[in-house]
């Protein structure tokens, strides 16, 4: 009998998207004579539009919005195939990859080109905006983002400046990776944006003044902090923090796909101790543990330094799309 199994990477980062590592994944396992499910997935990081669109239908809108530093660029937003969702990766107009090294400027980068996105899929007729906030290169708390969309004149706002709620507003859902609050976002994540210890302490001061001026403060909420702090700054106007892991593999069908594989295999980039907290490989691992269903890794770089949880049977590195091939090869071979 041949063994089936569901293969859900999430994307590696600056090289193959999740779509890609899953193919070849799955093209190994039914070389070896394995069945192959393939489910791309993502967690409200890079790909998180693309796993939406591949499970649920729709087509991508291009704009012109402002990269990180405000200059003039094209970026997309999906409709989703209900027409009233939208999808917006912060990363598409906010994203690190979109400065070189060198232009890296944690207190200069700001989130004004995703609220562009925002509006324009507002303006598109979305109803629901789905807001995928991971791989910033800001540390603005949102400001940007809200400038923006003050700008646009869209009704995005649930909670005025008195704090009185609002109708008729456009329902903002934000699909966050990791679970750190509002004010610790500098600390945690604007030395990997390019900020000097100096420059993390003049971002946590800047943070926590912000948050005492938006009409509900978002110190101490839970994944307020992703995005140096966007998804806490849209909180604040009532926007709804979601996990982004378990929203989309919800929206894949992903447990009733479980159900029926014999095993799973997972993987990203980078395997390390926040792939347990919050991220797709940690959300996946919890379900497999649940059905009683094995997991496997296959990732790029191996850098938790310590034994994997209980719940990964086995963790493989590969480089490349041949590399991945082999790996599901292997696997499909175990007895």
């Amino acid at each position: 009998m041949r063994r089936r199994f569901l293969v859900a990477p999430d994307s590696f980062k600056g090289t193959f998207g999740a779509t890609a590592v899953a193919e070849a994944i799955a093209t190994g396992i039914e070389a070896a004579g394995g069945e192959a499910d393939r489910c791309p997935v993502a967690d409200g990081g890079e790909g998180t539009m693309e796993a939406l669109l591949a499970a649920l239908g729709g087509e991508r809108r291009r704009v012109q919005v402002h990269d990180p530093l405000r200059r003039p660029i094209e970026a997309s937003f999906a409709l989703l195939g209900d027409g009233g969702t939208a999808v917006v990766e912060t990363a598409q107009a906010s994203g690190l990859p979109l400065l070189a090294p060198e232009e890296r400027d944690p207190e200069r980068a700001d989130t004004f080109g995703t609220g562009e996105l925002i509006a324009a899929a507002i303006g598109a007729g979305a109803t629901r905006v789905l807001v995928a906030v991971g791989g910033s290169a800001t540390t603005d708390g949102g400001r940007g983002a809200i400038e923006a969309l003050r700008q646009s004149d869209v009704a995005f706002v649930l909670y005025s400046a008195e704090g009185q709620q609002r109708t008729g507003a456009v329902r903002i859902e934000v699909l966050c990776d990791v679970r750190t609050p509002f004010e610790d976002a500098a600390r945690v994540f604007a030395p990997q944006k390019g900020a000097d210890p100096e420059a993390v302490v003049r971002l946590s001061a800047r943070l926590q003044a912000f948050a005492a001026e938006l009409p509900r403060d978002p110190r101490g909420v839970p994944m307020g902090g992703c995005a140096g702090g966007l998804s806490g700054g849209l909180w604040a106007y009532g926007a709804e923090l979601r996990a982004g892991a378990d929203f989309v593999l919800d929206a894949l069908d992903f447990d009733d796909r479980l159900a029926r594989a014999d095993a799973v295999i997972s993987g990203e980039g980078r395997f390390d101790s926040q792939s347990l907290e919050g991220k797709i490989v940690g959300a996946v691992g919890a379900r497999c543990a649940v059905a009683g269903k094995p997991l496997h890794l296959v990732v790029g770089e191996n850098a938790l330094h310590a034994n994997p949880p209980a719940f990964v049977s086995s963790v493989a590195t590969a480089s490349d799309l041949r590399e991945m091939q082999r790996a599901g090869a292997e696997l499909a071979l175990l007895p």
